[in-house]
């Protein structure tokens, strides 16, 4: 047996996050061989001070996860969201009375999403393997890849190749290969940055996933399962100014707190912070092209957006949903699954979702990230009005859970 064989798949996956390990599965579990590739170390991706976060998971989504057999293991640690308060507020001050709020009972009996930690994501696809048809190479590296008319060839840091009819970048915002191929990006870094922390909290949730818009930006309280112990938890995400992360992230656990306090109230009782902090740098990035000579990009590779919408993992795994339907259609049929006739399809259908939502998730925050008083009022205006207005509001309710538009079979909770 040779000590490094040389590795042959119909697609290679650089990048073994939550999209690219997700997309391994739908191509595999389809019929079609995948290779996945990430330099980091697996063990490590599922340590609970690798990530910190925690992301939705819209309905549309969560079909998707249940066809794909990866649900289950994610399911204990599966918070439902019940209902999604959406208010206009100042730090310290209490939230306007004009608000949003859906309510999971105006468009059925199931939650409108489920907020899972991203650990607990991971470790429901690391758990899925082996799995027959995907290999996951990790921790390696990525030496080159030639992207040829008939096939595409990576050579690895330890001297193996893999040959592939397709290439995949699923290596997220920073994505190597798509400037490789000279995909131009739209792209702008936001005077803002993102922290994420775990609290305890002394009332339950209740299921109620917070959106209070502060001058500095969104501050979303999410609704986590309780621990071992019994404890209620959430997840924050909050969006402040850059120039302030650094004095909030060394502030000691109980002034930290109180910020947090001062930020949220007191509708959930008292409030901690526990375990450690993450800051992130937010920025906004769209690809102009969603497909290069047998290289296609999914994900944050093909466009990052802001989290003020909680949107950014299911825009991702839609991406994943449609590409492994154009791919497994295709190989049905015959063609060549890494072709430009087959690969045209994806971005005609994906491009626009994507477009979308970063003008959408921009505006959003450009729009309550200030505290010009007109604006407030206007925007406080318009908050109300949909709230009185039962059909454009189940509208939205349905596009946040990822039900409206063309969706893929697997989004539908249909098997490809």
């Amino acid at each position: 047996m040779k000590k490094n064989p040389n590795l042959e798949c119909d697609v290679l996956i650089i990048g073994g996050g939550l999209v690219g390990l997700t997309l391994g599965h739908a191509l595999a579990g389809a019929g079609l061989s995948a290779v996945v590739l990430d330099r980091a170390d697996p063990a490590k991706m599922q340590d609970n001070t690798f990530d910190g976060r925690a992301s939705a998971i819209a309905r549309g989504t969560k079909q998707m996860l249940q066809v794909l057999d990866l649900w289950g293991a994610m399911a204990p640690a599966a918070a439902p969201i019940l209902d999604i308060r959406v208010s206009d507020a100042r730090v310290g001050e209490q939230p306007s009375p004009l608000f949003l709020h859906y309510d999971h009972r105006e468009v059925g009996d199931q939650p409108l999403g489920y907020i899972v930690e991203n650990r607990a994501i991971r470790r429901g696809l690391f758990g899925a393997l082996p799995r027959e048809g995907m290999t996951l190479l990790a921790p390696c590296t990525l030496e080159s890849l030639e992207r040829g008319a008939h096939a595409v060839e990576a050579t690895l840091g330890d001297g193996r190749r893999v040959t592939a009819r397709l290439a995949v970048s699923a290596e997220g915002r920073n994505a190597r290969l798509r400037d490789e191929a000279r995909i131009e990006v739209t792209r702008w870094d936001y005077p803002q940055s993102g922290i994420v922390c775990t609290v305890e909290h002394s009332l339950p949730h209740e299921g109620v996933a917070h959106e209070n818009f502060l001058p500095s930006g969104p501050f979303a309280m999410l609704p986590l399962t309780d621990d071992a112990a019994g404890n209620h938890r959430s997840s924050i995400v909050w969006t402040e100014k850059r120039s302030l992360v650094d004095h909030l992230m060394a502030l000691p656990e109980a002034d930290f707190s109180k910020e947090i306090a001062r930020r949220f109230g007191d509708s959930l009782g008292t409030l901690k912070a526990v375990g450690p902090r993450w800051s992130y740098p937010l920025s906004l990035l769209l690809a102009d092209r969603y497909i290069d000579n047998r290289l296609a990009l999914v994900g944050d590779a093909a466009h990052g957006i802001h989290p003020i919408a909680g949107q950014g993992l299911n825009l991702g795994l839609r991406d994943v949903a449609a590409l492994s339907e154009v791919l497994v259609d295709a190989a049905r049929l015959g063609l060549d699954v890494g072709s430009a006739t087959v690969l045209e399809r994806y971005p005609q259908w994906r491009h626009f979702d994507g477009l979308a939502l970063v003008a959408v998730t921009d505006a959003l925050n450009r729009l309550f990230s200030n505290d010009i008083a007109p604006v407030r009022l206007a925007r406080d205006l318009g908050l109300a009005a949909v709230q009185r207005i039962p059909p454009l509001k189940r509208l939205f309710m349905r596009h946040a859970m990822g039900l409206e538009g063309d969706l893929p079979r697997l989004i539908k909770g249909q098997p490809l």
